[in-house]
């Protein structure tokens, strides 16, 4: 009884989601959301892409306060937060590529190595990189900073893999899938868990831009042709339903373990 309550009271107070197949799908439909949706206020609405970036800049801040400042974690804060978080990590990348005219392998090695330098400080400062005891706000901060890093690495290495190597959305989409396989089948061989979720975590993002970009782009391009709207509206309906899900089947949970 008593070693239930303090696992209840462990999970109470870490911030972020357990890591479960309905994480995993929420994570690559909040990436081809982030891809999507940053084209879709930027060409379709018109914003342009500097009032885009300074509205979901914006957003994203007013967000990550929220969750910040939030003493346990809630859902639908979380992810609105990681789905924000995409689009900006999209933006820089684009910014970079577009409007620096920063090479895609130059970006790639930055973005790398700036992910390198996030863990090598939050391992040195707290002594571990597991997202199961983000309980502190030096751990949160660490955290953020890591995924937007993630974020916008996995933008650039998509960007370079179906882009500028030629690979195309289809190609990428399998590729990316069969090497995130690749590392949960290593975890199973005994690659060590935080690594092995990390390494995942960077490969959804190019995995659900692929996805986003082959169901979205004209059949010309080699695309779906569903177009952005659609594809954005499909994928938050997605996101919207399974965070009402587990935000419903979360407390359920809390309370068998007491048991």
């Amino acid at each position: 009884m008593a070693k239930n309550r303090s696992a209840y009271l462990t999970r109470a107070i870490n911030k972020v989601p357990e890591v479960t197949l309905a994480f995993w799908i929420i994570k690559i439909m909040s990436t081809t959301v982030g891809e999507t949706g940053a084209d879709y206020l930027a060409v379709n609405v018109g914003l342009g892409a500097i009032v885009t970036d300074a509205i979901t800049a914006a957003l994203l801040i007013v967000a990550l306060l929220a969750q910040l400042r939030s003493r346990r974690f809630v859902p639908w804060i979380y992810w609105l937060t990681v789905v924000l978080v995409s689009v900006v990590g999209t933006q820089i990348t684009d910014a970079l590529t577009d409007g620096a005219g920063v090479s895609l392998y130059a970006s790639t090695a930055c973005f790398g190595v700036m992910l390198a330098a996030i863990f090598w400080f939050w391992y040195r400062a707290e002594g571990t990189l597991s997202i199961r005891a983000i309980d502190s706000r030096p751990r949160e901060l660490f955290y953020w900073g890591a995924i937007l890093c993630t974020f916008a690495l996995g933008t650039a290495a998509g960007d370079l893999a179906t882009e500028a190597l030629g690979l195309g959305f289809s190609l990428g989409v399998v590729i990316f899938s069969a090497l995130i396989a690749l590392t949960a089948f290593a975890a199973y061989l005994g690659l060590n868990r935080v690594t092995a979720f990390w390494i995942a975590y960077v490969l959804t993002r190019p995995l659900g831009a692929s996805l986003g970009d082959l169901l979205s782009q004209s059949r010309t391009y080699g695309g779906v042709g569903l177009g952005t709207i659609y594809t954005s509206a499909i994928f938050l309906t997605i996101i919207v339903a399974l965070v009402a899900y587990v935000s419903i089947a979360k407390p359920k949970a809390d309370e068998s373990s007491l048991a």
